[in-house]
């Protein structure tokens, strides 16, 4: 197993565990204010799944001896590095409102700022640019597709139930 794949890949372990923090935080604050937590039956999924892509990527790498392809390799490093700045920026714009289960207060107007000025939901992008980049840094390509396909399907489900979350949220009356 190489070394620096193997710390990269503690590293964005590492990264997903500091949003968890985050995200409780946000999570006690939001539900304090009479947040809404929905969508809770593809949450373990989604755990899973981003578990099972930390995972499966070095797995890949050591079980069918991929190579680095510096051609391939750095790019996707570079991808990889934008994900994460993107995603922080998503973390920063909506402060104590972000959250990685799908979480509305009652009453308040979207986030028009940040990254979603131009973007419904960036931070879905940056986890599809993320989970098919990390794999390929090292070549690993069936995570990369594997984890696309199945991010792909729950992306769908969770798009929809954040949608409709947020059109409830946004006419009911503000919380206290």
């Amino acid at each position: 197993m190489p070394i620096g794949y193997l710390v990269l890949i503690l590293l964005v372990g590492a990264e997903r565990l500091a949003e968890l923090v985050v995200a409780r935080r946000n999570l006690r604050w939001s539900l304090a204010r009479g947040a809404v937590v929905s969508g809770r039956g593809h949450y373990p999924w989604m755990v899973a799944l981003h578990t099972g892509l930390l995972v499966a990527c070095p797995l890949e790498v050591a079980l069918a001896g991929r190579p680095f392809a510096p051609a391939l390799g750095w790019p996707m490093l570079a991808l990889v590095i934008a994900a994460q700045g993107l995603r922080w920026w998503c973390v920063a714009t909506l402060g104590r409102r972000w959250n990685t289960q799908v979480v509305v207060i009652p009453g308040l107007p979207l986030v028009t700022g940040g990254p979603y000025r131009y973007l419904r939901h960036p931070n879905y992008v940056a986890v599809a640019v993320e989970g098919a980049a990390l794999p390929l840094v090292h070549g690993a390509w069936v995570t990369a597709v594997a984890f696309t396909a199945l991010n792909a399907v729950l992306m769908i489900v969770r798009i929809r139930g954040e949608e409709a979350a947020l059109t409830t949220a946004a006419s009911a009356p503000a919380a206290p």
